[in-house]
């Protein structure tokens, strides 16, 4: 029997001497400046190829986000939800099941993504809008007015960008949400176990990767998403390191797990974005 531990911190991991080791490693071959620019023209067609074979089996429904994220289903007025990254829609078909009273924005990089979105059959066009977009360039109010989103997600979406285009990316949601909107981020956390499985010639720049598939993934210190947050016009309500374990005794598996977790609000003074 599986059992979930978790639990937060301030810190990370400490690492031993082995997985020193192991990341001492990656440094001994990295990713060339070539590849790690054909990753970059490439990253709309890997993620479409990444959803083309896998369709919509790889990810299983996120019912854990209420728990994590109380201010979900807070409170009895209706709310705009703005899912950046959608996917399949893993995070928002289960949340408005729970919840009736939501109405759910959802972009995903992938054009496959988002019709296996409007193709689901839990699919409402009365209560989602689902569209392709470019976070880190596209101008979000195209389709999402401009100041009317309570609540924006981002969950395990940020890595997957290149780190010189993070606080672009947090700037394009800014435009969208509510003065006093919130921000819901989960993703990678620094010395994660995923982070120390990578071979050399995998690794693009500091806690930055290559997978097999030709996407990418970054692992997150909570300072930088700190950092990152407040120079996008944002402050923090909430930030830490969620320390998570999988354990199967009978199977002798223990698979521990780095995450970062936040909640940051739009600020109300709205102090210039260019600091």
């Amino acid at each position: 029997m599986e059992e979930d531990e978790e639990s937060t911190s301030s810190v990370t991991k400490s690492l031993t001497a082995d997985e020193e080791a192991i990341l001492g490693k990656q440094d001994s071959r990295l990713v060339s400046a070539f590849q790690a620019l054909k990753l970059e023209k490439d990253a709309k067609k890997n993620w479409d190829l990444f959803y083309k074979r896998n369709e919509t089996r790889f990810f299983k429904d996120r019912h854990w986000t209420t728990r994590e994220f109380e201010a979900l289903v807070a409170g009895s007025e209706e709310k705009v939800l703005f899912e950046v990254g959608c996917g399949v829609g893993n995070f928002f078909f289960p949340l408005l099941e729970e919840s009736k009273k939501l109405f759910v924005y959802a972009c995903d990089f992938s054009d496959r993504a988002i019709e296996f979105v409007k193709n689901d059959s839990r699919f409402d066009s009365s209560k989602i809008i689902a569209f392709r977009a470019d976070i880190t360039t596209d101008d979000l109010s195209i389709n999402v007015p401009e100041g009317s989103v309570d609540i924006v997600t981002l969950i395990f979406v940020l890595s997957a960008i290149h780190p010189e285009k993070f606080v672009q990316s947090v700037k394009n949601i800014h435009k969208v949400l509510k003065p006093g909107g919130l921000v819901l981020f989960r993703d990678y956390g620094l010395h994660d176990m995923a982070q120390l499985r990578f071979k050399p010639g995998h690794k693009i720049a500091d806690n930055f990767y290559m997978r097999q598939d030709g996407t990418r993934s970054y692992y997150f210190t909570t300072d930088e998403i700190e950092h990152m947050f407040s120079k996008a016009g944002f402050d923090k309500k909430s930030l830490s390191y969620v320390h998570r374990r999988t354990v199967n005794k009978k199977e002798q598996i223990d698979v521990p797990r780095i995450f970062v977790q936040a909640e940051f609000v739009k600020n109300l003074t709205n102090k210039a974005l260019c600091v």
